[in-house]
């Protein structure tokens, strides 16, 4: 059963203003820490019912209130617990204050804690809104945890990931698995936040939907419930113009293996024509190789505009493999004064590297028509500064690029971020790790453009796009090649 809660994603700015709402709404903040550290409790018996030992490491924050909860329950339940915490507990305010006088233990200095065999650690220094690098004794003991191979059970994120951006503050526990409260945080899903917050379980602790959704943004986890209501009709009236007619251009003969695979995943994932617009040096190359795709030559200055005088061609995919960065801006232009939608891939995005705004202009206003799927590196090259810039998080980053581009971003990677440019932003999980391979982004740029072609907006285009790469590379298996994924491309998820 779908959960708004499991696809919802709240930046920790975010969780503090829903956490003061829920409080101004007569709901107790107190009792949210209760259920909390209640959850958390529930979750390390669950887990690990062999432990010897529950060493509970408390912060000096609400984070630390949650752990001070949950070694209550713990001791309640019957089980030896150690706790341990960073600063004077005495100088804890208002719900931690209230969690460490009901908890009615000793807490012994966080530098006195000694791993021994049997032990799990429940990690309650910091949780999400950590912005800054840990205090010095903190890496300390993430090392010893981690020398002595401890289980670490994390409440809300590990310690030393920085909720917002995933990134590391100078050290960080690796957890088995992080309880986390109403929704996932950006931390939760972007690299390396994502590894080493283990098994992530999101507990429901009360607060109503409304202040949730009044207070969060445009940030989901990207799942077919997203852009499922944008799918193309399919009826008895369908026919393969009606299902879209998609155009890739391919490299020279020795580099054409690349916009193939675009081209037979745009077939499999629905386009009703596919043709491979091929320079004339490439065309037995690319004649051997094909069948469904239809092959039309492409070489003097005047063969694209013919090809565009059909109305019914209106989607492309322009890079894979392509190599000449002149032709490829002169097509590009002249599809974005046509009116066409392109997805632009590997050596289109490194053609306008020296001019991205040139880029840019051309698609300016308007519904977007222009999807961009750059991996880091293709990505400095449109958006140097933004690459540059250490306090953006990658969601930020993809944020700010589709705004400037006017076209969706697909920020790729085993953590893929899809940006729209009115500020929707999704981020992938499907994605196994054996998807990164050669070949790889071409597919995916294939099946963009299948769905574009099909009438889908592009920002539902895309997010279905990715989604549906990652399951084929999860149904094609580990070991696979990018010449698998076409034939692994899954139908449209039911509704």
């Amino acid at each position: 059963m779908h959960r708004e809660i499991d696809t919802l994603i709240i930046t920790p700015a975010e969780m503090g203003r829903i956490d003061h709402a829920a409080a101004a709404s007569g709901l107790s903040s107190y009792g949210l820490m209760e259920r909390a550290g209640q959850a958390v409790a529930a979750a390390a018996l669950r887990r690990f019912p062999s432990a010897l030992r529950f060493a509970v490491l408390c912060g000096p924050g609400n984070n630390g209130g949650d752990g001070y909860v949950a070694a209550r329950v713990l001791r309640q339940a019957g089980a030896q617990i150690a706790v341990h915490a960073l600063g004077d507990p005495a100088l804890l305010k208002d719900d931690a204050a209230a969690a460490f006088a009901n908890f009615a233990g000793d807490a012994a200095p966080l530098a006195d804690y000694a791993p021994r065999a049997g032990d799990v650690v429940i990690d309650a220094l910091f949780g999400a809104g950590l912005s800054r690098d840990l205090p010095d004794e903190v890496p300390k003991i993430i090392h010893a945890v981690r020398q002595n191979v401890l289980p670490v059970l994390a409440i809300d994120l590990p310690s030393g990931i920085d909720g917002r951006t995933g990134q590391v503050r100078g050290a960080a526990f690796e957890a088995a698995a992080s309880v986390t409260f109403m929704c996932r945080k950006p931390g939760h899903l972007l690299l390396p936040g994502k590894t080493l917050a283990g098994d992530v379980e999101v507990f429901d602790i009360g607060i109503p939907g409304r202040i949730l959704a009044g207070h969060a943004g445009h940030m989901r986890v990207n799942t077919p419930a997203i852009w499922r209501v944008a799918l193309p009709p399919q009826t008895e009236a369908t026919h393969k113009y009606v299902r879209g007619h998609l155009a890739v251009f391919s490299g020279p003969a020795a580099a054409t293996g690349a916009a193939r695979l675009s081209a037979m995943a745009g077939l499999r994932a629905g386009a009703g024509l596919v043709t491979l617009l091929s320079p004339g040096q490439a065309l037995s190359t690319n004649a051997a190789h094909l069948t469904g795709i239809m092959l039309k030559p492409l070489d003097l200055a005047g063969d694209l505009a013919a090809v565009l005088k059909d109305e019914r061609l209106k989607t492309f995919v322009l890079g894979p493999g392509f190599g000449n960065a002149d032709r490829a801006k002169r097509y590009v232009r002249l599809l974005a004064e046509r009116g066409r939608h392109l997805v632009l891939d590997a050596d289109g995005i490194s053609a306008f590297r020296d001019e991205p705004d040139t880029l840019f202009s051309l698609y300016a206003g308007g519904n977007p028509r222009l999807v961009l799927t750059p991996h880091d590196g293709e990505f400095a090259r449109l958006f140097p500064d933004l690459a540059a810039d250490a306090t953006l998080s990658k969601i930020e980053r993809a944020q700010k690029a589709a705004a400037r581009s006017n076209g969706v971003v697909i920020l790729k990677g085993a953590d893929t971020v899809i940006a729209a440019p009115d500020g929707r932003v999704l981020v992938n999980e499907n994605a196994p790790p054996w998807l990164a391979t050669a070949g790889s982004g071409d597919v995916l740029a294939g099946i963009a453009g299948a769905h574009l072609t099909q009438g889908m907006p592009a920002f539902e285009a895309a997010a279905a796009a990715v989604w549906r790469h990652g399951e084929a590379g999860r149904i094609a298996g580990e070991g696979l090649t990018a010449e698998d994924l076409p034939g692994a491309i899954p139908p449209w998820p039911a509704g």
